[in-house]
């Protein structure tokens, strides 16, 4: 302890206040629980600790340590005066081995919601603490001990529905709060198995059968967690809630068409599905609809265990109806996914036209074999007289 005392006032300057009272105003006055506002980042936690009520305690921005990294300047606060009222910042990365000491913890509880399925959704936690450090060197001191707890817990599961096909890129847009990671996930559909030449589906649709590549990458995100997609499926409505639905896959169980090409190992997951049509829009021209996929953010370490069958629950693959809803901050949808029947009638002009013109051909080949049944009917009638004639002139 005394080691560490003499670092640190090596290193800060005693006595030296960056405000005064006067300048504090109104703010100068003892700490209080709001005194720290905490931002849940994608990349970094981000602390503001309000610097007049510490100087009001006896210390400055320099003696407040975050988590006992004194030494590491890259953990220490700076002033920010451009603040009403004044803060001392702390800005540090997610990723654990430098998150300037913050603890990290997984925990694990079964899924509600749209996550019913899986028995074990995991939350990250990262917290920690700002304490104050006290130079003074005596029996007794006047200061009290100040402590600024924070913590952010982000989930690591998320439905991410995004079809938009037309553009080069299509991400999810949310504001950092919260601790949520779903802004750095987006969903993109190819044409290609390189993934190299984005799907633009045709307003007539795309032919069934044809192959739809899909992607799903975490942008921006600390590499400490990988993508793992736990079920995707495709609904008829924009809106999962409610609709009718078909798993493309499901943990343990898949789609016979569906072909896996990547998930789990890295940020990027991808997967493939022959294009193909619901059956209640068989009397349409162009069927419709949505691609939907629940996302894991895994910590590398662990993502192998969540591709176990014997610890996940599963649902067998078959079109029914979804009565869970998801909340407004994870559901977003964009564009359609349209297949076109096979050989679609576009107006009723051409109908009409295709069934008097069967109607044509049909009258005349009925026209035909009467014709023909009565020249053969003539003729064998002109042989029979012919033999009567002669029979009867013999007999003369």
């Amino acid at each position: 302890m005394v080691l560490l005392s003499l670092l640190i006032l090596g290193a800060l300057v005693k006595g030296h206040l960056a405000l005064t009272a006067n300048e504090c105003g109104t703010s100068f006055r003892r700490p209080a629980y709001t005194d720290i506002a905490v931002s849940c980042g994608t990349q970094s936690i981000g602390l503001a600790i309000q610097v007049c009520p510490v100087i009001y305690t006896g210390y400055n921005e320099s003696l407040l340590i975050l988590n006992q990294m004194a030494n590491d300047p890259l953990c220490r606060g700076t002033l920010d005066l451009t603040a009403t009222p004044p803060v001392v910042r702390f800005n540090f990365p997610l990723r654990q081995l430098d998150a300037c000491g913050s603890i990290f913890r997984t925990t694990s509880a079964p899924g509600t919601g749209i996550f019913s399925d899986f028995s074990n959704i995991q939350t990250v936690n990262i917290s920690g603490v700002v304490r104050s450090f006290d130079p003074t060197i005596g029996t007794v001191t006047y200061n009290a001990e100040l402590s600024y707890f924070y913590s952010c817990a982000y989930p690591l599961e998320y439905l991410v529905n995004n079809t938009q096909v037309d553009v080069s890129s299509s991400s999810i847009a949310v504001i950092d709060n919260n601790g949520s990671f779903i802004s750095t996930l987006s969903m993109r559909l190819f044409k290609d198995v390189n993934y190299t030449t984005p799907l633009v589906i045709p307003a007539i649709g795309v032919e069934l059968r044809t192959r739809i590549y899909v992607q799903v990458i975490a942008a921006n995100l600390t590499s400490q967690y990988h993508v793992l997609l736990d079920r995707c499926y495709a609904s008829i409505s924009a809106l999962p809630s409610n609709s009718t639905f078909f798993n493309l896959f499901v943990p343990c169980s898949r789609d016979q068409f569906t072909t896996m090409l990547e998930n789990g190992n890295s940020q990027t997951a991808r997967f493939s599905f022959p294009a193909f049509r619901f059956v209640e829009q068989q009397n349409q021209t162009i069927s419709t609809y949505y691609l939907h996929c629940i996302t894991r953010l895994c910590e590398s370490s662990t993502c192998a265990q969540f591709k176990q069958c014997n610890k996940r629950r599963r649902r067998e693959i078959q079109t029914t109806k979804i009565t869970d809803g998801v909340s407004d901050t994870t559901l977003i949808t964009s564009g359609p996914i349209r297949t076109k029947a096979e050989t679609p009638i576009t107006t009723k002009e051409e109908a009409l036209s295709s069934a008097q013109k069967d109607s044509g051909n049909g009258s005349s080949v009925g026209l035909g074999i009467a014709l023909a049944v009565l020249v053969i009917v003539g003729t064998v009638a002109a042989l029979m007289a012919v033999s009567f004639y002669r029979k009867l002139k013999m007999l003369r």
